[in-house]
């Protein structure tokens, strides 16, 4: 089994030169592309059951069904990976609704369009996040 990549391509926002930022027409623009990535990354999981299901094979050798159980391993590793992203999804989705999407949590200014399109579930500005890299290495050393 190979694990397939997931791509978001969809059309960069262009704000209007007096367009007010997270305006309607910027939050429905991240609202479509979180709904498409999340529908994307649900059908990824959905086809993933189908095919593990049908590739349960029941191998002799015992090099083959080592080799199966550490590739379902990965897989099943993977389509976790992703069902953590649509729960981030749908937290940032619910930021949408409420307002608060596209401002950093750890200082209130603007994520800024392009790191959202770039991370479209982002929370902090690259400032504090940046500050909260660094106090990760500190503290894993």
């Amino acid at each position: 089994m190979m694990a397939t990549v997931i791509t978001k391509q969809f059309t960069p926002y262009q704000p209007k030169p007096d367009e007010q930022y997270m305006s309607k027409n910027q939050l429905n623009h991240f609202r479509k592309i979180l709904n498409d990535w999340k529908a994307e990354l649900s059908n990824e999981l959905n086809r993933t059951v189908h095919t593990m299901q049908d590739e349960v094979t029941m191998f002799a050798d015992p090099n083959d069904r080592a080799s199966q159980e550490s590739d379902m391993t990965l897989e099943l590793r993977n389509r976790d990976r992703e069902r953590k992203l649509i729960k981030k999804i749908d937290e940032t989705l619910r930021n949408i609704d409420s307002g608060d999407y596209g401002y950093c949590e750890g200082c209130g200014i603007e994520i800024g369009l392009k790191r959202l399109e770039a991370r479209p579930t982002a929370t902090l500005c690259i400032d504090c996040k940046t500050l909260d890299e660094m106090r990760e290495k500190q503290v894993a050393k």
